[in-house]
């Protein structure tokens, strides 16, 4: 009897559905096989051909020598191969090989496929792991609400201070299901959210390919295949705007040298004035009924010279933002239409990219020089002294144009960026009231960091870059 391509022993069945035969690696029911026929379980092995044996000539050898030295046969009926025989070694390989070339070929077909639908800017994810998109009618992203949930209020966790670390712990004790369904979430699940494109309604289509066919091994595409952006492929659960100050954040985050702990919403956000290191909260008769958070200069008994800076509780800290946001507040007006008339002309991006536009044109041509060139070169006598020069004279001109066209590029995405922190932050003064209590929104949203010069002489600086004493 056969069940699949394995035979049964007693109750024992083999098989391994939908697992691929160019590696043994996940072929739990094939290892199972030969390990029983390996402690004498087995005698006979009877399969259907080599290619359902295995599609892999290494794998396929090297388990039919296994066998053959305990004794055990191997018969593939559609090739009538019997390994035990003089030539089935011989006719193992070459039918292996050829088994291995026509999965090779059905790798190669599948990916032209998927690569082609890429340079169509036809957007694909895996659906079963992706929080917040359901698949549509058309195969698109479509916002699945319950899931956009959790997606906001992981970018909003995020923008009021917390740490990936934090927010994963947080939501899995809110017993929220990870994106692969999974009860506990970790850091990585969140920080791969905080940077996925797809959120704000784009798509950046080919981010890894695969190595190898037998492997199936991936890598990051660092710029060995092409890769294509597709703007406003779908409905955004996220604002462009928002998106960005997340990049911001997790950038100032990882420039930081560990000014973010993530742990409280003033960590890395209050500077001493008389030192410059950033405050930490410390406490105090943690063993008794007098038990009290502060925050205080992290070296501030550091060194021979001590920091004389107060040190500040919660309570402290609140009460002289409400005071130093309210003068913000009362000056808004003036704020808002000020910043608003000067942005566009702050950031002009217009003759950024059309110089941009003209070093792409030149590289284009520079390149297309180099490879005539080259084709010359291989093609006619030339004096190869001459050729060098030639050759290194536009190498330089073609790399002197990418630097200045990538320096451009990084310029770019640094005003676009500021630019959505000061809209940001307008936003979010133009919906703001006076207040008399602390208020976490307005504190993440107007707020960039506070110095502390003495217990009276508290500053802080807004995103706008506006600094009001408290």
């Amino acid at each position: 009897m056969f069940i699949g391509d394995f035979p049964c022993i007693k109750d024992s069945v083999y098989k391994d559905e939908g697992i691929t035969g160019t590696n043994t690696k996940h072929r739990e029911g094939f290892k199972r096989m030969v390990a029983d026929a390996l402690a004498g379980k087995i005698d006979l092995i009877v399969t259907k051909s080599v290619s359902r044996f295995a599609r892999n000539t290494v794998d396929s050898l090297t388990t039919v020598r296994q066998l053959k030295e305990k004794g055990v046969e191997i018969y593939f009926e559609k090739e009538n191969i019997w390994t035990l025989d003089s030539k089935g070694e011989l006719l193992i390989t070459i039918m292996s090989s050829l088994a291995q070339e026509e999965s090779r070929s059905i790798s190669e077909n599948c990916t032209w496929g998927q690569r082609k639908r890429f340079a169509d800017g036809k957007v694909t994810v895996p659906f079963n792991r992706f929080l917040g998109y359901d698949r549509g009618a058309d195969g698109n992203l479509v916002v699945n609400p319950e899931e956009a949930v959790t997606i906001r209020r992981i970018y909003s966790m995020f923008l009021q201070g917390m740490s990936p670390y934090g927010i994963a712990t947080r939501l899995t004790a809110d017993g929220i299901k990870s994106p692969g369904g999974k009860e506990k979430w970790n850091a990585g699940a969140v920080r791969s959210i905080l940077t996925n494109e797809k959120y704000k309604g784009d798509a950046l289509l080919q981010k890894s390919y695969t190595v190898d066919f037998l492997t199936k091994k991936k890598k990051i595409n660092e710029g060995e295949i092409p890769q294509y952006y597709v703007e406003g492929n779908h409905e955004a659960i996220i604002s462009p705007e928002v998106f960005e100050l997340v990049q911001q954040e997790l950038e100032r985050r990882k420039q930081s040298r560990g000014r973010h702990s993530g742990v409280h919403l003033f960590s890395g956000k209050i500077r001493c004035g008389q030192c410059g290191e950033w405050y930490g909260s410390k406490t105090w008769h943690s063993n008794s009924k007098y038990r009290r958070v502060v925050w205080q200069c992290n070296h501030k008994y550091d060194g021979d010279e001590k920091c004389t800076t107060a040190h500040l509780t919660d309570d402290d800290i609140k009460g002289l933002f409400v005071s130093a946001v309210n003068q913000l507040i009362t000056q808004k007006d003036a704020i808002i239409t000020a910043l608003t008339a000067s942005l566009d002309t702050a950031f002009d991006l217009t003759a950024l990219k059309a110089e941009q536009a003209e070093l792409e044109s030149e590289m284009t041509v520079v390149s297309d020089l180099i490879q005539k060139c080259i084709y010359e070169n291989a093609h006619v006598a030339l004096d190869q002294v001459e050729y060098q020069k030639r050759y290194d004279g536009l190498t330089e001109r073609f790399d002197t144009a990418k630097a200045r066209y990538e320096a451009l590029d990084e310029t770019i995405r640094s005003k676009q960026s500021r630019r959505a922190k000061i809209e940001a932050f307008l936003e979010a003064l133009a919906k703001a009231e006076l207040v008399d209590t602390f208020d976490t929104a307005l504190w993440c949203g107007l707020v960039d960091f506070v110095t502390v010069h003495g217990k009276d002489d508290v500053r802080f600086t807004f995103k706008n870059g506006q600094e009001i004493r408290a």
